[in-house]
């Protein structure tokens, strides 16, 4: 298997993004250093944030 990789110039002038998934990275081009970020656009008092599910009592 031969594999050749040739670095050359990029312009990007634009680049419209419509929608993510929850776990989204776009890379343009080569990249020395990735900083992650997070937001959320759900209202605070509707996240559950811990390991276990709320379930009924049992009868």
């Amino acid at each position: 298997m031969i594999f050749q990789i040739y670095n050359r110039d990029i312009c990007v002038t634009n680049i419209d993004v419509d929608g993510v998934s929850s776990s989204s990275l776009l890379m343009v081009g080569d990249v020395q250093t990735i900083q992650l970020a997070s937001t959320f656009d759900t209202p605070a008092e509707s996240l559950i944030i811990g390991p276990f599910v709320p379930l009924a009592p049992q009868a």
